[in-house]
């Protein structure tokens, strides 16, 4: 049957790109648990409480330490404002925490090109200075400080329980780096902040899949050049950043479930920058405004909205042109996105070896107490998820 014969075609696609990309995206996930465990989230707010330029510098590096699911990314950000950190700083963090990862630019250089994951890096810190520099000017202290009496009310948004926990190794774990990271409490540190990363982002990563899956089988390629105004070089160089936000805004797909649709638009022909703006864009799809409004009011919802936008674009603009100036933009639109039958080959071999590495720290997440925070992911932004969870069952065997 025709309908039938479709969805296999789809699922055939999203379950081709699911495999060239998991052993990266457990990779990904692990190094940024061994960089979170240990950086302690207190260490963090005490820093952000300003928005010189060597606080954001030091916030965009805590940030892209501290990885995170756009939502989870977000409520971490009202949090840290509400304890202290200037709204610059907490919007920067935001930022470098959902853009500036790890696994990001694994997966990026896995689905698209290297080319991809330079231009997220170099896209990110442009976006993150023309952000500063737009708080400067458009966002008052009388703003500001409304939004902070609203993110004080307290009211819950998404993945507050996750944001809130702090699975770092207990500061009163001695030894240096290497030696608290080996520990029996690092070993279970590293498990719960990889499982509960994992638990955060599947849904985006399952439905980016899909969604990339079933575009990629069904729409023709007639449709994106059109949309993306292949026969025209100039015009779609400068149509790209901004039509590229603007489909991820209105995907609904957020975190790493936005880079198989990256690379679905990027052979249909959106320009380089509208790549880069596209991915930027996960901390504005319509979930995360409605969050916006709840935490901090619908007129800083609007400037958030109207700020990385703008910044989005103009990034994507930059990007594009300096890269093209460079020879770095590829010449090819070969983004893996297309079905092929399992083979016995790097991938394979590697896929094997991380899923062993996935199942060992999953076993250490259930047998030192992770089910119940996975029960306590969506707890309120003041409730019980403050606890320290890697503290409290780092002693058991």
């Amino acid at each position: 049957m025709p309908v039938l014969d479709a969805i296999g075609h789809a699922l055939a696609v999203a379950g081709s790109m699911t495999w060239q990309i998991t052993w990266s995206l457990i990779l990904g996930f692990t190094l940024s648990a061994v960089i979170q465990a240990v950086v302690r989230r207190e260490a963090i707010t005490r820093r952000l409480g300003d928005d010189r330029p060597s606080t954001l510098a030091l916030a965009t590096g805590l940030g892209a330490a501290s990885s995170s699911c756009s939502y989870a990314a977000v409520a971490l950000a009202r949090s840290l404002f509400r304890q202290g950190a200037s709204f610059t700083a907490a919007m920067v963090f935001e930022i470098a925490s959902t853009n500036l990862v790890i696994e990001l630019g694994i997966i990026l250089a896995l689905l698209l090109s290297w080319q991809f994951t330079l231009a997220e890096y170099v896209g990110g810190l442009i976006m993150i200075v023309l952000l500063a520099v737009a708080f400067r000017l458009f966002v008052g202290d009388r703003l500001v400080a409304e939004a902070r009496r609203q993110a004080e009310v307290g009211r819950a948004g998404s993945m507050e329980g996750h944001a809130a926990m702090d699975m770092s190794i207990p500061a009163a774990q001695p030894g240096g780096f290497w030696r608290r990271l080996l520990s029996r409490n690092g070993y279970t540190a590293v498990s719960h902040i990889f499982v509960m990363e994992w638990a955060a982002v599947i849904r985006d990563v399952i439905g980016g899949l899909l969604i990339a899956g079933a575009i990629g089988a069904w729409v023709p390629d007639s449709f994106w050049q059109h949309l993306f105004l292949t026969g025209h070089p100039l015009a779609a160089r400068l149509w790209g950043p901004m039509i590229g936000p603007v489909i991820s805004l209105l995907s609904f797909v957020c975190s790493i479930g936005n880079v198989p649709l990256a690379a679905v638009l990027w052979n249909g022909g959106i320009s380089f920058g509208g790549v880069v703006a596209f991915i930027f864009a996960d901390l504005i799809i319509i979930p995360i405004l409605i969050i916006y409004r709840k935490y901090y009011g619908t007129r800083m919802m609007l400037v958030l909205l109207g700020i990385f936008y703008v910044t989005m674009v103009i990034a994507g603009y930059i990007v594009e042109f300096l890269f093209g100036a460079f020879g770095l933009i590829p010449a090819e639109r070969t983004a893996k996105v297309a079905a092929q039958g399992l083979q016995w080959n790097y991938t394979t071999f590697l896929n094997v070896i991380f899923l062993l590495l996935a199942a060992a720290l999953l076993v250490r997440f259930f047998r030192s107490g992770g089910r119940a925070m996975l029960k306590m992911m969506g707890g309120g932004p003041g409730g019980h998820a403050h606890a320290h969870p890697a503290g409290a069952v780092g002693q058991r065997g």
